[in-house]
């Protein structure tokens, strides 16, 4: 099997490039050889196929081949802003929500928030689970790379959102245990546009909260008669959206 590795780099055919340490050390740790292929990508669509010139202990080499027109992307721009799971919960949220197509994943900081990150700590967290997005889209086949925003609190986030109101075909939707309404019908095969799903943290929003989120335009919006735990919510809106056909 090729081995596929996200290289943050500009790609064109032709070019001679050295890999970055994290991609050179995936290549070695796999003891690729020269005259092997592998398959690049930057994050900026497509893929590339390269040729591994020089595998060394400190170097490795590459020649890019080619460009190869492929897209695994969802046709809508999903934004998953989400109350932050505590311990290792948003890693794992992280990580699958990229696999399922996410494009900007939002942390934030609520009223029942057990994890509450602030100043470098919370920027080095955001450093990580960026990392972890990239691993994703590497493992998964994502030509993009989803961007890890940084953390903010409900309240600075929903103000600068505005308060525009929920269309007759909203595209912004709060997932809440007591919402009446199901999820809409899905999006036809193909449709653009975008979509922003607003999550709760372990025990969900404050009402306060969940009043404010619809104000700023926000549906309710519920998954059917299960309490779903923080990281399988939004995860469920996701894997529903990219359901084929």
């Amino acid at each position: 099997m090729t081995i596929r590795l996200y290289v943050p780099l500009p790609l064109q055919a032709g070019a001679d490039l050295p890999l970055p340490p994290g991609p050179a050390r995936h290549a070695q740790v796999r003891r690729v050889q020269p005259g092997e292929t592998l398959l690049l990508f930057n994050g900026e669509g497509g893929e590339w196929l390269a040729q591994v010139t020089t595998m060394g202990r400190s170097e490795v080499k590459v020649q890019v081949l080619q460009r190869l027109d492929v897209d695994r992307e969802l046709p809508l721009a999903v934004t998953l802003a989400v109350g932050m799971p505590a311990n290792e919960r948003m890693d794992i949220l992280i990580e699958k929500a990229t696999e399922l197509g996410v494009a900007v994943l939002q942390p934030l900081i609520t009223e029942r928030s057990v994890l509450r990150l602030s100043g470098e700590r919370a920027e080095r967290k955001r450093e990580h689970w960026q990392g972890v997005a990239e691993a994703a889209s590497e493992q998964s086949g994502r030509t993009h790379v989803p961007v890890v925003a940084a953390v903010r609190s409900l309240s600075a986030w929903l103000a600068e959102a505005g308060g525009a109101p929920a269309a007759a075909a909203p595209t912004r939707w709060l997932l809440s245990p007591g919402a009446g309404a199901l999820l809409p019908q899905r999006p036809a095969p193909g449709a653009r546009g975008s979509l922003t799903v607003l999550s709760g943290p372990e025990g969900g929003l404050s009402p306060a909260e969940e009043n404010a989120a619809r104000t700023a335009g926000f549906a309710p919006i519920g998954l059917g008669p299960r309490v779903l735990r923080a990281e399988t919510a939004p995860l469920a809106v996701l894997a529903w959206l990219g359901l084929p056909g």
